[in-house]
């Protein structure tokens, strides 16, 4: 997949800049835009950072309401190859940070080497995460009802968006967050992740035991349903093996929207924090 102007620019500006660079991997329904507040964060403590769409993503929010065809046909693997082409035009090694299945891909870079830490926020599970919470399966299920979604791009209803993204703000915050970052979303990805532990050749896996892999921190959220605790739990276990230094932290009556919502600020210092001591 071919980088775009944007993400090459960006790539060049943190080559300049001689800083460490932070790379934001986002998710489902999401767009890299998403990320801005965590971007301007991380850039007034000293970091440079970039945001790699998933490929073909539109530039805004706006006109991937207009065009929500171009979303549809993206899988893990084409993703994670994608945001592996952007660390590769960097000269210093990335830390990474992903949410939701961008926490997924984190992992999946960690696992190439590719990152000097990583930090994986609600993260969608990979084969050998067992547990299925009803609240993912529920979640999921306006995907994965519907084999013939499998190619498609879905939109969420502001129903869906509520339930599985935005439970645990308000009323009036819920549907501010839809209309300011809903869109729609591939569902291959969401088959690969359901499927990952009878698929033996799935791309929804990750290499744990990669010695290279680098400090790993799981971020949850306790009340999250897409991504519920027992799934980072699952994660914490098989990654815990690897020889680097591996961390879970579980941030208190948060949903899946926690890296948005008004209380991102409370995961980017817990993201932080980590990042300082081991980067």
């Amino acid at each position: 997949m071919t980088l775009n102007a944007r993400e090459q620019q960006e790539i060049d500006r943190a080559n300049t800049s001689g800083l460490t660079p932070v790379l934001f991997v986002h998710g489902l329904w999401m767009l890299a835009s998403s990320w801005q507040p965590w971007r301007s964060f991380f850039e007034d403590n000293g970091y440079s950072t970039l945001a790699p769409g998933w490929p073909d993503d539109p530039e805004t929010v706006a006109d991937a309401r207009a065009r929500p065809e171009v979303f549809a046909g993206k899988s893990v693997k084409q993703v994670t190859d994608h945001m592996a082409g952007a660390i590769a035009g960097l000269t210093r090694q990335p830390v990474v940070i992903g949410h939701s299945f961008g926490g997924l891909i984190t992992q999946q870079l960690a696992g190439r080497g590719l990152a000097a830490v990583s930090v994986a926020i609600d993260s969608a599970p990979f084969r050998g995460v067992l547990p299925l919470p009803l609240s993912a399966l529920k979640s999921a299920l306006p995907v994965i009802g519907n084999p013939a979604n499998y190619k498609r791009a879905v939109p969420l209803t502001y129903a869906q968006f509520r339930y599985s993204f935005a439970n645990a703000v308000s009323e009036s915050e819920a549907q501010r967050l839809y209309e300011t970052y809903a869109v729609a979303g591939s569902g291959i990805p969401l088959f690969q992740a359901a499927t990952a532990n009878i698929n033996p050749a799935t791309e929804a896996k990750a290499d744990t035991g990669n010695p290279g892999r680098g400090p790993m921190l799981l971020i949850t959220g306790d009340q999250d349903h897409i991504a519920p605790p027992a799934i980072a739990h699952a994660s914490y276990r098989k990654q815990k093996r690897n020889p680097g230094t591996t961390e879970l932290h579980e941030m208190p009556r948060r949903g899946h929207s926690l890296v948005f919502d008004s209380g991102w600020r409370d995961v980017a210092d817990v993201a932080m924090a980590f990042i300082k001591q081991h980067a």
